[in-house]
């Protein structure tokens, strides 16, 4: 993977990240760095997903690539609000 690649995975982690976390109801007890961290990881998984149902090259936009990592985002948001909450 080159340095655009990697710098293209952050900016889309970043906006699949904070998509995610408006999806999940309520207020987050998570901050802005772990947000980034798991929409980063929720792009990477969802594109795999996507590549795995042949779905990540679509003609125009792929929009079922982006459901699965925005679906992914929230998920993994939901999880760690509730890890953190049950710690305190």
């Amino acid at each position: 993977m080159e340095i655009s690649g990697i710098i293209s995975a952050i900016v889309i982690g970043i906006v699949i990240g904070v998509l995610g976390r408006l999806v999940v109801p309520g207020r987050q007890r998570i901050g802005v760095l772990w947000t980034i961290l798991v929409g980063i990881a929720a792009a990477l998984v969802g594109t795999g997903i996507a590549a795995a149902f042949d779905v990540a090259d679509t003609k125009g936009l792929d929009w079922i690539e982006w459901l699965l990592q925005i679906g992914l985002a929230a998920l993994g948001v939901a999880a760690l609000d509730r890890a953190r909450a049950r710690r305190r």
